[in-house]
Formats: structure tokens, C-alpha cells, sequence
């Protein structure tokens, strides 16, 4: 019998836990049957042990037959799928990115980002464009994020953004202040491009590099010229570098800035498309006028057009009498131009935003002229120097001489000319090209325009970047000076016609706006209506009613697109420049009058009519004259009201007359920004 620890046999065991009731038991080794009560004794427990009641096998494996079909192996089709598209995408993005940068100088980068900015800021104008904007403080707070946003795009992208930045700046009277105030800085000088860029530029247009081009040394070798790798001026599309060439001509070499030629087709079609939308979004008949104004802007960039157009300015200076040896346009060398250089006679002047010394006593010698004045050759660089400058191979090498002998020993001297002289000469300068010529600069803001002194201590007016014109036709050209004249004498009969077959619904507005003061010879009946309709208003309902009629004049202007003249976009631009200008000198002449009298002489002058016609405005235009003598009577009112002191000149009153104007039609005008 089988006995566990301490003797005790199975049997035993087997009862010992089957009893329920009595005193404890211990069982004693030793003795294997005998039972007696004693202290308690711990015992260990051991398992109990199960019999096995099969005959022992030994483990078979089984059969492979027996088993179950195994299953198929994970492939993870989807996952790899995605990760191949993944990759490719990624591949793809990579390839597209560094043909964008290297090849199309990011134009494809830039288009992205303008397109989500459009949308985005179209999108917040269209959430919170009301009375009490949701998701903004006020209509201004809108504004003025929107505004900021705009320009570090134009400024982030650059190039030809910038020239439509300028253009949007120009125009920027009629916009909110925070865009006023912002645009404002778009006139700061933009970026030059490394000289090795520009170098690669002459090199693909005429096949030879600077030094053979222009027959320059960059090593002060004798017997040829010099040329500064340095830009002079830099622009949104070119930049200037100041050369003198062997035969002694000193030139001004503008150069297209490389990338200009690959972005200008991309900027354009992205600013086509976003105008296309802003039209369906917000109802304004805006992109009419997109073709015509990317016309004007892609021509800018061709500088073989500039060409023709500064030559053709020379001639038609040169055979007006009135305006003969008052203007200089300088000279281009056609051989050393091209469609992205631009070669022309180098300018040394003071720029027309610089009125003191423009203003300052003349400290050069009797009877002498400023350095070029007609043209005259201009007093070579000290060689010494130039070797000297050279050889230090500084990366900002300054090789022209500093031609202000003029200034007198203590360097406060000026040109000493006439700002009235000065104002005059500009007034029928643009005058004749709108009213006379039909050819007009767009762009005549004061960084184009250098005055030098003459010999008879007049001013000379020299006009530069005649990139962006506008061409009028005969037709159109007379109707806008008769428009100019009915204006002057309240002929609202014939305003009414005129501006009627150019699609406009609003005399009263578009006429204010041309003659950049408030026409009172209207009916008022657009500012009397919005004056009625806001009486009543808390401020930002008043706010955001004034700039909804604000859009509504803007529709009624340009109510019928077809027939509204294109060529009014830059002829209302070189109108607010003129006038800033004017204004900016103290307004020295009376512009309206000077503009008013060319456009009824031009009636007389023009080559396109005949003579019975010519005969007739001939005797209109003296009736005129008599007419305009109300003009003088405010100007010189106002002049000696300037003279015992008052600090506001006629301009500063037209201005301000134009802001309360412009307040009750819905939008306010602000002038810094035709400061230059």
C-alpha cells in the first residue's frame, strides 16, 4: 500500500479528509493504524494525484493531408499602393519645384500664392464685409488686415507685381486708408539683381559681354571705358548702371532684370484670372479693363518700344514751339539697345521731388548752365582715380564723378530756378502730349522727371522712362478736349452727351474726377441722394453704406464696358500725378486753367480737322479765353491770400473740397501717396 510522508497510507488519507464532525486527529509517523488526539500538527496538503486511465501512446505528428488549407500570406496591397503615390507625388513635387525655381524663376510658386491669397482675402470680405463684421472688430479692421496682406504679397513676389502694385498705389485715392497708407511704400526702390545676372542678360541679347559691347574695362586697361557693375537705380523691371564709353558719352545702360522675361506671361494670366473672379464675386465690371491694362504693362517690359516711344516724344518736343528748349528728352543709341537693354544718354539733374534745391541760390558762374543742359558733353572722371577705384576691386565701386560745383564751397548752392517756371513747363508739357499729340505718358511721377538749370537761368524739364504710354485716337482726342473746355464753361448739355457715348451714366462724378476738384456745375444729384440716405445712420452702418454707394458709382461709371475709352485708366493717372505734383510745389500755377486753355487751343492746332473747322474753334477758343478770366480771379485771390500768410494753397483748397466731396459719396481720398 502506498504511504505518503510521515507513514500515513493512502486508505488513511483518503478518510482523514472525508471526515466532517469529531476532534482534530494527528496522524503519527511510525505507527500507521494508530489514531490519538494530540496539539495540533500543520500538515502540508500535497495535490491530488489523477490516475491515468488510457493506455499510453507516443505523440504521432499528423498527417498533412489532416490539416486545414493554410491561409494566404498579408500583402498589404492598399499600404504599398499609397506609398508608391506617395513617393511619386513627392518625386513629382520635387522635380516641379526646382524646374519652378531654376527654370521659370518661381513663377509657378508665385501664381500659388496669390491664388490663396485671393481666395483668402475674398473670403473675408465675404464673411464680414457688413455693418458688424463677426469675425473682425470693424469694416477699418478688415481693411487694414487685408491691405497688409496684399502688399507682402506684391512686395514677396516682386517684378512685375510691383509695377501693379504702383499702378493699384496710383489709383489708391479711391481706396480704403489702411490701403492708402500701405501702398504708400510701394515707390522704395526695389532690389537689384547681382551684376552677374545682368551680365547674362547683354550676353544672350547681343552675343557679346559688356566689355565688348560697350568697349569697357573692368581693370582700368587705357584706352577704354569704364562701367559700374553697381545699379544706380533699381525698379520692379529693370535696373540702371552708369557707363562712360571710349568716344567720352557718358550712358545710362537699363538692364531687364533676368527673370522678368519668364514671369511676365505667368503674372499676367494669374492677374487676369484673379480679376475674372473678383468680378463674379463682388459685381464690379473690373475685367474689361484687364486686357487692355496687361497690354500696357507687357509693353513696358519691351524696351525696344520705349525706344520708339522716347524718339518719338523728341520729334514732336522739338516741333512744338511752345515747348522747344524747355523739355530734354535724352538720346537712345539704338545699337547698343535691345529688347531687354536699353541704352540712352546719362542724365544728371535733380529730381522734381527735391525742392529745396531746386529753390536754393545758384552758386555756379553767370550765365552757366547746370552740368548737361541742352545736351552739352559732360566733364570725363579723373583717370587716377578710376585706376585707383578699380584696382581695390570693392564690390560697390563708385566710378562717375560728383558733379555738384554748382552747390558752391559749402554745398548749400541749388539751381535757383522758378518752381512757377518749373510747374508751367510740366503743365504744358502733358497738356500738349493729351490734348494736342495724343500720346501721353502714364507714368510721370517725380522720380522720372530731373529739371537742370540753363544758361538764361531757366528751368529745363528732362522726361525719362517713357516705357508706358497711351496712344488716343484722332476721334477720341477731340472729344476729350471739348470735354475739358465744356468743363470749364459748365456746358452740361455737351458733358452729358460726350461722357454718354462713353458708357458713363455719372457726369457728375466722372467730371469731378477729371478735373480733380469738385464740379459744381452739375445737379448734385448723386451726393444730394447718399447725403439723404445716411442721414440718419449710427457710424458703421454709415461706414459700410458709403462704400456700397461707392461701388455703385463705379458700376454707374463704367456702366456700359464696351464703350468706356480704355485709354482713361492712365489718362486719369497722369491727371493725379500732375496734380500732386502741383500741389506738392505749392501749387505755383493754376493747372486747371493752363490744361483747360490747351485743350481749346488743341481744337485749333490739331492736324486731323479741316480748316472751316479749324476757323470755327478759332473763334470759340477766343471766347474762351474771356471766359477763363474767372479762373485767374480765384487762383490770384488765393495767391495773395497765401502771400499775407495763409499756409493753404489753391491746390491744398482743391484737395480739401475733393475729400468732403468724396466723403459724402463714399470713399475719402488721401494725397501722400503723389508725393513721389
Amino acid at each position: 500500500m502506498a504511504t505518503f510522508g510521515h507513514g500515513i497510507c493512502s486508505r488513511c488519507l483518503l478518510r482523514l479528509r472525508n471526515s466532517q464532525s469529531g476532534p482534530r486527529k494527528v496522524l503519527f509517523p511510525g505507527n500507521a493504524h494508530s489514531i490519538r488526539p494530540a496539539s495540533p500538527i500543520s500538515i502540508t496538503w500535497l495535490p491530488r494525484r489523477h490516475v491515468q486511465s488510457q493506455q499510453f501512446k507516443p505523440f504521432v505528428p499528423p498527417s498533412p493531408d489532416s490539416l486545414p488549407k493554410a491561409a494566404p500570406p498579408k500583402t498589404y496591397r492598399r499600404t504599398r499602393k499609397w506609398g508608391r503615390r506617395l513617393l511619386y507625388l513627392a518625386f513629382s513635387l520635387g522635380i516641379a519645384y526646382g524646374v519652378d525655381k531654376y527654370f521659370l524663376y518661381s513663377s509657378l510658386a508665385r501664381s500659388a500664392r496669390t491664388f490663396w491669397l485671393g481666395l483668402l482675402v475674398a473670403t473675408d470680405y465675404k464673411i464680414n464685409f457688413r455693418p458688424h463684421p463677426p469675425l473682425a472688430n470693424s469694416i477699418q479692421d478688415l481693411h487694414s488686415r487685408n491691405a497688409e496682406r496684399l502688399f507682402d504679397l506684391l512686395r514677396t513676389n516682386g517684378g512685375l507685381y510691383l509695377k501693379i502694385g504702383q499702378a493699384i498705389a496710383m489709383q489708391s485715392a479711391i481706396l480704403p486708408p489702411a490701403f492708402q497708407q500701405m501702398f504708400s511704400k510701394m515707390f522704395d526702390d526695389a532690389p537689384q539683381n547681382a551684376w552677374k545676372d545682368a551680365e547674362k542678360v547683354i550676353l544672350e541679347d547681343f552675343g557679346k559681354t559688356p566689355e565688348e559691347l560697350f568697349g569697357v574695362s573692368f581693370s582700368g586697361e587705357p584706352g577704354k571705358g569704364v562701367m559700374e557693375r553697381t545699379a544706380r537705380a533699381s525698379a520692379s523691371v529693370a535696373q540702371v548702371h552708369w557707363a562712360r564709353l571710349a568716344d567720352g558719352r557718358e550712358v545710362a545702360v537699363k538692364v531687364q532684370k533676368r527673370e522678368i522675361a519668364q514671369q511676365v506671361g505667368w503674372d499676367l494670366w494669374t492677374f487676369k484670372v484673379v480679376a475674372r473672379i473678383y468680378t463674379l464675386l463682388f459685381d464690379i465690371p473690373l475685367y474689361s479693363l484687364v486686357p487692355y491694362i496687361s497690354e500696357r504693362l507687357l509693353l513696358e517690359t519691351d524696351f525696344v518700344n520705349e525706344a520708339d516711344n522716347s524718339e518719338r516724344m523728341a520729334q514732336l518736343v522739338a516741333g512744338e514751339s511752345r515747348l522747344r528748349g524747355r523739355v530734354y528728352i535724352p538720346k537712345v543709341y539704338r545699337e547698343l539697345s535691345s529688347r531687354r537693354v536699353m541704352t540712352a544718354e546719362w542724365i544728371e539733374g535733380v529730381r522734381l521731388w527735391d525742392k529745396e534745391t531746386l529753390t536754393r541760390p545758384w552758386q555756379g558762374h553767370w550765365r552757366q548752365g547746370s552740368p548737361g543742359c541742352r545736351g552739352e558733353p559732360l566733364d570725363p572722371p579723373d583717370p587716377h582715380k578710376v585706376t585707383e577705384v578699380l584696382r581695390t576691386n570693392a564690390p560697390e565701386e563708385h566710378l562717375k564723378p560728383n558733379r555738384d560745383w554748382w552747390k558752391g564751397p559749402s554745398g548749400k548752392g541749388g539751381l535757383g530756378v522758378s518752381l512757377k517756371d518749373t510747374m508751367q513747363t510740366m503743365v504744358d508739357l502733358f497738356s500738349a502730349q493729351m490734348f494736342l499729340w495724343g500720346t501721353c505718358h502714364a507714368d510721370p511721377h517725380p522720380g522720372n522727371i530731373f529739371i537742370r538749370r540753363l544758361p538764361s537761368g531757366k528751368p529745363e524739364l528732362v522726361l525719362i522712362d517713357h516705357g508706358l504710354y497711351v496712344h488716343m485716337k484722332p476721334e477720341f482726342r477731340h472729344q476729350y478736349s471739348l470735354f475739358w473746355k465744356s468743363l470749364m464753361t459748365f456746358d452740361n448739355k455737351t458733358i452729358g452727351k460726350i461722357v454718354e457715348s462713353w458708357g458713363i451714366n455719372n457726369p457728375d462724378v466722372f467730371a469731378s474726377a477729371t478735373l480733380m476738384r469738385p464740379y459744381s456745375g452739375g445737379d448734385n444729384s448723386t451726393s444730394d441722394g447718399i447725403k439723404r440716405t445716411m442721414s440718419s445712420k449710427e457710424q458703421q452702418e454709415r461706414a459700410y453704406e458709403m462704400q456700397q454707394q461707392m461701388r455703385k458709382g463705379i458700376r454707374e461709371i463704367l456702366a456700359d464696358e464696351k464703350k468706356w475709352p480704355r485709354e482713361l485708366i492712365f489718362i486719369g493717372r497722369n491727371l493725379r500725378i500732375v496734380q500732386g505734383n502741383n500741389q506738392f510745389l505749392g501749387a505755383p500755377v493754376n493747372r486747371i486753367k493752363i490744361m483747360g486753355n490747351w485743350a481749346s487751343r488743341s481744337l485749333v492746332d490739331s492736324p486731323d480737322l479741316s480748316y472751316s473747322e479749324k476757323l470755327l474753334n478759332l473763334g470759340r477758343h477766343f471766347l474762351f479765353k474771356f471766359v477763363l478770366f474767372s479762373s485767374d480771379v480765384v487762383f490770384y485771390t488765393s495767391k495773395i491770400a497765401q502771400f499775407f500768410g495763409r499756409k493753404q494753397n489753391l491746390e491744398d483748397d482743391v484737395e480739401a473740397s475733393m475729400k468732403k466731396m468724396a466723403g459724402d459719396m463714399g470713399f475719402e481720398l488721401n494725397h501722400r501717396v503723389f508725393e513721389g
